[in-house]
């Protein structure tokens, strides 16, 4: 964490007060409260066979439906299984599905869309051809489609909605790129011999990045909303391997008997949600660069 605040700080602009000083932008407390929780989730997923947590798949017939205990400080779900460690392993594939679904989507429409938009003609007239007939086709149906025909392997999950991803990605960053790749700087990095490689990764990279890292977030809570549905469906991750996801859907038969087995899943999905949300919009505004630095 403190190689990214040392980031945030150094790339933070300056604005000028009424009195001419220049200050530097400051993310707010809030900002910290919920980075804090992000960092807590993912390491938490990680570190979750050395917590000393109880097995998430160990059913235990003398502790069904229970509420939140000394023993089980989540509670037990209806097979008597821990639901703080389910909530915890739980994290992993909805991470997983989340973060690696969207780095899929923004490595391939990424790149695509930087390229289209600095490029132009022909280039980018072909790739937004594509990216529109593939955004024409609702996107929730294809990946619906393809998990039931292809399977609900985890990976197989991250692949499909990566690339499904890959059009709506492409677009956002083709429209943030096309806003500075006519500039004074490019045309200036272009008139002192710049490669094109040069000229995406040094000059437009920089100023698209904040509205990439802003999206970023923002769909990866998308993506886990999805796998959430696709669970809904039956067509997540396959029981009793836990997600956030099928932990809600399994909690719909119980929910008048042990309202613990939806609420933790849900909260924790929630605030994971809103702190991704609110870290990409802070983000954005701290790393925006100004049109007068330009």
């Amino acid at each position: 964490m403190s190689d990214i605040a040392a980031t945030v700080a150094s790339a933070a602009p300056e604005a000028a007060d009424d009195d001419g000083i220049v200050k530097k932008k400051k993310v707010g407390v809030f900002f910290w409260i919920f980075a804090g929780w992000v960092a807590l989730v993912v390491l938490a997923s990680i570190l979750a066979p050395l917590l000393g947590l109880q097995d998430p798949n160990n059913a235990n017939f003398d502790a069904i439906n229970q509420g939140p205990t000394t023993a089980h400080l989540l509670g037990t779900d209806d097979l008597g299984r821990d639901i703080l460690s389910r909530v915890i392993y739980g994290a992993r594939v909805s991470l997983i599905v989340g973060f690696g679904a969207m780095t899929i989507g923004m490595i391939f429409g990424g790149t695509l869309g930087m390229v289209a938009a600095y490029r132009r003609g022909a280039v980018d007239s072909f790739v937004s051809a594509v990216s529109y007939v593939m955004l024409a086709f609702p996107a929730l149906v294809a990946v619906i489609a393809i998990v039931a025909f292809w399977g609900h392997d985890i990976w197989k999950i991250t692949i499909i909605v990566g690339i499904a991803s890959i059009p709506l990605v492409y677009r956002v960053v083709r429209a943030a790129t096309l806003s500075y790749a006519t500039r004074e700087f490019v045309t200036a990095a272009k008139s002192q011999g710049a490669t094109d490689i040069r000229i995406l990764t040094r000059e437009l990279l920089p100023n698209v990045l904040p509205a990439i890292i802003s999206f970023f977030l923002i769909g990866v809570a998308s993506v886990i909303i999805l796998e959430g549905a696709l669970a809904f469906l039956g067509l997540s991750v396959q029981p009793p391997t836990a997600s956030w996801g099928n932990m809600i859907s399994e909690s719909r038969t119980y929910l008048s008997q042990n309202p613990w087995l939806a609420l933790f899943p849900s909260l924790a999905m929630f605030l994971f949600l809103i702190a991704l949300n609110l870290i990409g919009d802070s983000l954005r505004q701290v790393l925006d660069v100004q049109d007068s630095k330009l």
